[in-house]
């Protein structure tokens, strides 16, 4: 008597395979029977949409840039750890500074000050550098009474910056190099005229609460003035621009906009202050107004 063959258990392969191959035979039928019964019911088979067969495969896989997790800066861990180091004593390790270090570096060695060694009057981080994974450098700033010291300290922390541990000893550094600055974009000197008066009008109701700011914005320009009230007086020193139409005395015509930097002079009752604002200015109507505040790096409209 032969062996039973036996026979292999379908796969999702040749299921699909086998579900073609039956759409095919009924689309043939179905096209035949459309031809027997006439042009009219071949027209409405051929109107209606294709079946499509859809083999199922492997996931696609997810974005690198959606799965990637950014790290998050452990700056502001690493200022209150380099403050408790820096007012921490290895003489006195129950203190709460002593205390406070450890929590974020345990086992780290603790400085021992002089008798009658100042604190630091303020610690800042004032640079990150992110290395690689989790490992982080930290730049802070201790500011003393005779001066600055910085420390980079070497950090590790978990994406969300839930878990943050100091890895080793603080390092004294030397302080950051200063970036040298791109060429200002505010090179045409504006004279006095419309433009300058609507500046220091503005301003002067921006920072001193003297009339209303809004009589000085464009239509759909919103901006609240500083509240309360700073200034006493403010003075415009200067104000250069980017377009050249800025270079006459005549108001520009409907529609132009220019962009300025006004150096001014707040007088408050604590002294007199030198600030610079960045302006948007449009023209309308025979008058400058102001169409966008974006000092700062932020607009406001």
């Amino acid at each position: 008597m032969p062996a039973p063959t036996l026979e292999a258990p379908p796969t999702a392969a040749g299921l699909d395979l086998e579900r073609t191959r039956r759409t095919i035979r009924l689309g043939r039928a179905g096209v035949w029977a459309c031809l027997l019964a006439g042009p009219a019911a071949l027209a409405l088979a051929l109107t209606r949409p294709l079946v499509t067969v859809v083999t199922q495969g492997a996931p696609a896989p997810a974005s690198s840039a959606a799965a990637a997790v950014a790290p998050s800066d452990p700056s502001g861990y690493v200022a209150e750890f380099a403050d408790a180091w820096l007012r921490a004593d290895a003489g006195a390790p129950d203190s709460t500074s002593a205390l406070r270090a450890l929590r974020l570096a345990p086992g780290a060695a603790l400085p021992e000050p002089a008798e009658g060694a100042k604190a630091p009057q303020k610690v800042t981080a004032v640079r990150s550098v992110h290395r690689s994974g989790s490992q982080w450098s930290v730049t802070v700033a201790a500011q003393y009474a005779d001066g600055v010291r910085y420390f980079a300290v070497p950090v590790t922390a978990s994406a969300s910056s839930g878990a943050v541990a100091v890895t080793g000893t603080p390092a004294l550094v030397a302080a950051p190099a200063v970036a040298k600055s791109a060429p200002s974009a505010y090179r045409v000197e504006v004279p006095d005229g419309p433009l300058t008066d609507t500046i220091k009008d503005f301003l002067t109701a921006y920072l001193a609460g003297s009339g209303e700011v809004d009589r000085y914005l464009a239509p759909r320009t919103s901006l609240a003035a500083v509240t309360p009230a700073v200034a006493d007086q403010v003075d415009v020193e200067t104000v250069t621009a980017r377009e050249e139409a800025t270079a006459t005395e005549q108001v520009a015509s409907d529609s132009t906009r220019v962009h300025v930097k006004a150096s001014v002079s707040a007088r408050t009752k604590s002294g007199a202050w030198p600030l610079a604002y960045e302006l948007t200015l449009a023209a309308r109507g025979g008058r400058w107004e102001i169409a966008a505040l974006t000092s700062g790096g932020g607009e406001a409209k």
